[in-house]
């Protein structure tokens, strides 16, 4: 069941899809993506999110903070293989902690789930501190982004 959140952010379109081609250099002596490159896919879905809804990391950064990520989830349903495109939907899911959480579902050319993941980042200020309270830019981007 989707939570009320999660289908408010789908009606706000604080979503990005984004197509990459899957490269030689990704694949494994079996012809298939290697798992360790679904962990960039995200980042590229990531970029591309903030890019779309100007929360970038160059804006992250010019605000002072920078966001590592500590948690993140990968669960493999179908292979991708060299020469395949896939699209990466990239949603985040608003929370009231200090947290940038974003969820991820990778598809092939044939629309098929191959891949569904999460990563969490948390702020972390000029002295790389753990910030505890949600940046004001991120309360203004928010609001700005009618989340509040």
């Amino acid at each position: 069941m989707i939570k009320r959140k999660e289908l408010y952010n789908e009606i706000l379109h604080l979503r990005v899809s984004k197509e990459v081609n899957i490269r030689f250099n990704e694949v494994d002596s079996l012809g298939i993506v290697w798992h360790g490159h679904y962990i960039s896919y995200f980042e590229d879905g990531r970029e591309a999110f903030g890019l779309l809804h100007g929360i970038d990391y160059l804006t992250v950064q010019r605000a002072g903070y920078t966001t590592p990520i500590v948690k993140s989830t990968c669960e493999h349903k179908l292979p991708l293989r060299y020469g395949d495109a896939c699209r990466i939907e990239t949603t985040l899911v608003d929370t009231p902690t200090a947290k940038l959480i974003f969820r991820y579902r990778i598809f092939n050319t044939h629309n098929q789930l191959v891949c569904t993941g999460e990563t969490v980042q948390v702020f972390l200020d000029k002295e790389n501190s753990l910030v505890l309270n949600t940046p004001a830019f991120i309360t203004d981007w928010k609001k700005k982004m009618g989340l509040f």
